[in-house]
């Protein structure tokens, strides 16, 4: 007999586990017992008693599920609504992929001397420094010199295009969030679980849902991880604006709409850049284990290294990751450090 068998005798539910049949077969434990030519088969001593899960409650009990069969009804559930979700999310998704394979031909095709210069300047324009340009030159260029420049604009492309999403979707709902309680202890249990679910999660359910061949597989899981910082800080920032500011909006007789565009996002601006950093980061983090689904970039080296065991190959990759991760970070940091002089000047 199975270790919880006389647990369900004692609840009277044996006819119901062997389905009427009161003379099921034995299972191969009671077998080896009886061959043994033991009379106390299937005693279990306290040391050795397996914990009631469904696989050792569907021995004493076939009526109980195991474990397998509940994961292969949530696969069969999920198949069951895959077309139909397709016919939602694939028309609502399809700009992403259009998005992404456009900024990718615009980066991977623009001659390096018309592009390198270009990421200069948008660099002088955001950081107003000249130190932080020559740094992202000596980045760009040193990639360029172990010929990683193609797949380096490849990464820079997705970062660009998911960070400006994330930053698009993410601003008015922690706008919305910091003026209703209401929405954020709805919204904030989502957060907690994009935020502590395993990278590798985002992309089992999007893999049956899209084609590898579709940027937008890649994009969406980007965005769903990379989403989170700058939502929160969106809301923490618009929370922490001093009360007196507000109160003084409001005695100037300003709705809303103004108190939010004139006083509490420029006040929030500084929450809202760190948020928007972070969403840079977690951009490029997902971009390298999104390459296991065909996202282009520096990701596919490093994931060759590891299928080929090129240890130079993905070091030199991942080095290449390192630098232009520090690159966005002292880009998004130097503009940081501009919004929070202008506001010390007020």
């Amino acid at each position: 007999m199975a270790t919880y068998d006389g647990f369900f005798d004692t609840l009277g539910l044996r006819d119901w586990c062997d389905g009427g049949n009161s003379e099921g077969p034995m299972s191969m434990t009671d077998l080896m017992y009886k061959a043994q030519g033991g009379d106390k088969a299937g005693e279990t001593s306290l040391r050795d008693l397996p914990f009631p899960s469904l696989d050792a409650l569907h021995d004493a009990c076939a009526a109980i599920p195991q474990s397998r069969d509940l994961t292969k009804g949530l696969e069969t559930g999920f198949l069951g609504i895959r077309d139909a979700l397709r016919i939602v999310v694939d028309p609502l998704t399809q700009p992403l992929s259009w998005a992404l394979e456009s900024m990718l031909q615009l980066m991977t095709g623009t001659p390096w001397w018309i592009m390198v210069p270009l990421l200069m300047l948008i660099t002088w324009a955001v950081s107003r420094s000249w130190k932080i340009v020559g740094f992202v030159a000596m980045v760009i260029a040193g990639l360029a010199f172990v010929d990683h420049y193609e797949v380096a604009m490849q990464t820079l492309a997705i970062i660009f295009v998911c960070a400006f999403i994330c930053v698009l979707i993410g601003v008015p709902i922690g706008i919305a969030m910091s003026r209703s309680d209401r929405l954020q202890n709805i919204v904030t249990p989502i957060l907690d679980m994009l935020q502590t679910l395993p990278p590798f999660v985002y992309l089992i359910p999007l893999i049956f849902l899209f084609s590898v061949t579709e940027p937008k597989l890649y994009g969406i899981a980007v965005i769903l991880y990379a989403i989170v910082p700058v939502v929160r800080l969106t809301n923490l920032g618009i929370r922490l604006v001093d009360p007196d500011v507000i109160e003084a909006a409001d005695a100037f007789g300003m709705t809303k709409r103004q108190k939010l565009l004139g006083v509490q996002i420029p006040l929030a601006l500084p929450n809202i850049m760190a948020g928007v950093n972070q969403t840079i980061m977690m951009s490029l983090a997902m971009v390298v284990i999104a390459s296991m689904v065909s996202a282009p970039g520096l990701g596919i080296l490093v994931l060759r290294g590891i299928r080929n065991l090129e240890l130079g190959t993905g070091l030199v990759a991942g080095l290449g990751i390192v630098v232009l991760a520090i690159a966005l970070d002292r880009v998004t940091k130097a503009s940081l450090a501009r919004i929070d002089a202008s506001q010390a000047q007020r």
